[in-house]
């Protein structure tokens, strides 16, 4: 697999580095502006650049399993770090947080973290998703529906975590921030976008523009 890899990244050097060395020459001069946060889950199956034809530079990716944002006094340190800098340092003027549909991390919390040593730091990690499992469980739907539901909970945990967090509070004040809910369904390809307005999930077609 290794080889493999390799062998992309020599693709990607004779084909699109090629074809761009002045756009990548004067970002690696000018630093990155990146306009957008994108926190999302490290499945390999759900790549931001990619679903968003995003370009080098335009995205700041904070990626870990089940994109969980904790909150207040149980953020980790990396992922906050990371939120800091983005806002408070490079200056982005939105945040998405971004699920998909089957997600691996929620569907292991949803069924009581089967095969996963209760004491690992994975469970513990997963224990965060819970409150929106169990919100989820609290309405009267079938599991694939509260599956669904749960994985839209967890983006909206992950959104009112966010305004936790001192610098994101100070930009939102400020009005020089965003935030945003997004999840990706896996199978057709479509964005679900939280509209505000409908307490919903709107499949980005749907959704006016802003």
């Amino acid at each position: 697999m290794v080889d493999e890899l390799l062998a992309g990244h020599g693709r990607f050097r004779a084909e699109y580095a090629a074809q761009e060395r002045a756009f990548l020459a004067h970002l690696a001069a000018a630093g990155q502006r990146p306009s957008a946060l994108f926190i999302g889950c490290s499945d390999s199956r759900v790549i931001p650049e990619l679903l968003t034809s995003a370009a080098p530079g335009e995205l700041f990716v904070v990626r870990n399993v089940a994109n969980i944002v904790p909150a207040g006094e149980q953020q980790d340190r990396s992922i906050a770090a990371a939120i800091e800098f983005a806002v408070g340092q490079l200056g982005v003027h939105e945040v998405i947080v971004c699920g998909h549909d089957r997600c691996g991390g929620i569907m292991a919390a949803f069924d009581g973290f089967p095969g996963i040593e209760p004491d690992s730091v994975l469970a513990g990690w997963l224990r965060g998703l819970l409150p929106a499992i169990t919100r989820a469980r609290a309405n009267d739907l079938d599991a694939d529906a509260q599956l669904r539901l749960a994985v839209e909970e967890n983006v909206l945990e992950g959104i009112a975590n966010l305004v936790t967090i001192p610098t994101v509070a100070t930009a939102l004040r400020a009005g020089r921030l965003r935030l945003h809910g997004w999840v990706y369904d896996l199978h057709d390809a479509t964005l679900r976008v939280y509209d505000a307005p409908q307490d919903a999930f709107v499949v980005q077609g749907d959704v006016p523009p802003a």
